[in-house]
């Protein structure tokens, strides 16, 4: 059930609130894809830049996490968790994937956020495959 959870939390929300309706506990349930990739619903919709999909569970009682913040455009949030823990600005989520891809997921706030992320430390940034994916609003 978690792994059929985190697939769907990528892009389909229906499904995604009947299976929380029927486990509730399955807002902050990891799948371990195996070599250390562990992904959670909110750690897929966030490397989607799905927020509407982050939204849902975070309302459902997901946990807050950087890279979450960082692609929802929380930056005082992102700025926090680096000040608490600057070696964060290195953390892989998902796949492997950056704080700095993320922030490029941030829709209106993508430049904001990937300009804060670059002043902490400039990456080179690859081109990201999830923008224009969705029109009208999850993706910049």
């Amino acid at each position: 059930m978690v792994q059929d959870f985190v697939i769907f939390a990528h892009t389909d929300i229906a499904m995604v609130k009947k299976l929380l309706d029927r486990e509730p506990a399955l807002a902050n349930a990891f799948m371990d894809w195996g070599g250390g990739d562990w992904e959670s619903g909110l750690g897929a919709a966030a490397h989607m830049g799905n927020r509407e999909m982050a939204s849902l569970l975070l309302e459902r009682g997901a946990r807050m996490d950087i890279f979450c913040a960082t692609m929802m455009g929380q930056l005082e949030a992102v700025k926090a968790f680096l000040r608490l823990q600057p070696k964060l600005i290195d953390a892989k989520g998902p796949h492997g994937f950056s704080l700095h891809f993320h922030a490029q997921l941030a829709g209106p706030d993508a430049d904001r956020m990937v300009d804060y992320l670059q002043s902490v430390k400039k990456v080179e940034l690859k081109p990201n495959p999830f923008l224009n994916m969705k029109k009208g609003g999850d993706k910049k």
